[in-house]
């Protein structure tokens, strides 16, 4: 069980982060090489958060009471997810998509468990060491010493189970 990746992307398709913490299981691919994945992954993440099937949407005569909602309130549908896991042979690819935009992007074995809870843990460091640092701009490159720090740390922890 590894992890391989993780790659940060704003929420315009730029890449902000990328590390890797396992050199083997994956190639080593270049700069820009990310960047282009980036920005790939986040134009198919737009195609797939439209592609999703239609409902018929009831008359407002014909609406009933639900358990969620009293009769004649309309209840608003989950939002699309668009791409949230890609699995190969190889890997597993998992997405983490925040309110904000930015896609949390994480290259697992295939045989990794709790992706989705190590994904959360990932996403809080963020927005402890990288959201609260009052010297990083806002969809800009990550260079945050204690974010990386602590990041690593976890991981470590996580492939040497």
């Amino acid at each position: 069980m590894t992890i391989f990746t993780l790659i940060i992307i704003n929420k315009a398709g730029g890449l902000v982060y990328n590390k890797a913490f396992h050199d083997a299981g994956l190639n080593k691919i270049s700069t820009n090489d990310y960047l282009v994945l980036a920005g790939t992954f986040h134009g198919v993440h737009a195609i797939t958060t439209r592609l999703n099937p239609a409902k018929n949407v009831p008359d407002r005569a014909t609406i009933t009471a639900t358990p969620a909602a009293p009769a004649g309130i309309l209840t608003r549908p989950e939002p699309p997810s668009g791409l949230e896991v890609l699995e190969t042979e190889n890997f597993r690819l998992q997405c983490f998509n925040t309110m904000t935009g930015t896609k949390f992007l994480l290259f697992t074995d295939t045989t990794q468990t709790n992706v989705d809870v190590t994904m959360r843990r990932v996403y809080e460091m963020y927005s402890d060491y990288v959201m609260k640092n009052p010297f990083y701009q806002l969809e800009m490159p990550i260079r945050c010493d204690i974010f990386d720090r602590k990041l690593l740390s976890h991981i470590r922890e996580i492939n040497n189970r």
